[in-house]
């Protein structure tokens, strides 16, 4: 099957599956989701989503972020680890914000990958979730999971993502980005992937060639 038309066959077997995936971080408009965001690097959502409720009642806002002290940040932000560089670059973030942004997020991937800790993946889940601006968000399951596809033969994020923005058209990146990064943590998981329940493994190199053929030579 031509690369195209396997990335028709598995988004619509993705829709089927994961017919409601959506970003799994909570949050109430673009500045919520920036913040959530770079607090969910090297943490899990569900830590990050406990911790959020109390750190937006302190600072709701780019402007009380940007006057917050640095050590209170850092105890606001402790529990996701690596609070200190988290908190570092949410206060610059918050700061470039209002001086430069009026204190609004702004909607166009070059001026979000010029904020502190504000990547491409970052930028472009803010995009895609908070403003319905598409974009491929290529995180740590996507990047995986479209390698044991044969989706990318790629490891550079930034590759994959151009990969990916290839093969799918414009109005699906944001749903494809959502749907493989739920396959990725339910299914095709990094260690011991659940190969045999996979609704997308007839069109698997992974399935194939790393689960299916050492068993075939047993």
């Amino acid at each position: 099957m031509e690369l195209k038309q396997r990335a028709q066959w598995i988004t619509d077997r993705l829709n089927r599956a994961y017919p409601d995936a959506r970003c799994a971080l909570t949050f109430d408009g673009p500045w919520q989701l920036l913040v959530a965001a770079v607090l969910s690097a090297q943490c899990t959502d569900e830590r990050v989503n406990q911790v959020t409720p109390s750190l937006f009642k302190k600072f709701p806002d780019p402007e009380h972020m940007a006057r917050a002290s640095l050590q209170d940040l850092e105890e606001a932000v402790r529990p996701t680890g690596f609070y200190r560089n988290k908190a570092g670059n949410l206060k610059q973030c918050a700061t470039e914000l209002v001086n430069r942004h009026g204190g609004r997020v702004p909607d166009t991937l070059e001026e979000l990958v010029k904020l502190p800790g504000i990547g491409r993946k970052t930028a472009n889940l803010i995009l895609g979730e908070a403003f319905e601006i598409p974009g491929v968000v290529v995180d740590t399951h996507v990047l995986r999971v479209s390698n044991r596809l044969g989706l990318s033969r790629n490891k550079d994020p930034e590759k994959v993502e151009r990969d990916l923005m290839k093969l799918f058209s414009r109005e699906l990146w944001t749903r494809v980005s959502d749907q493989l990064i739920w396959h990725g943590r339910l299914t095709c998981t990094a260690r011991k992937p659940k190969c045999p329940e996979c609704v997308i493994n007839a069109q698997c190199d992974f399935y194939r060639n790393e689960y299916l053929k050492p068993l075939s030579t047993k």
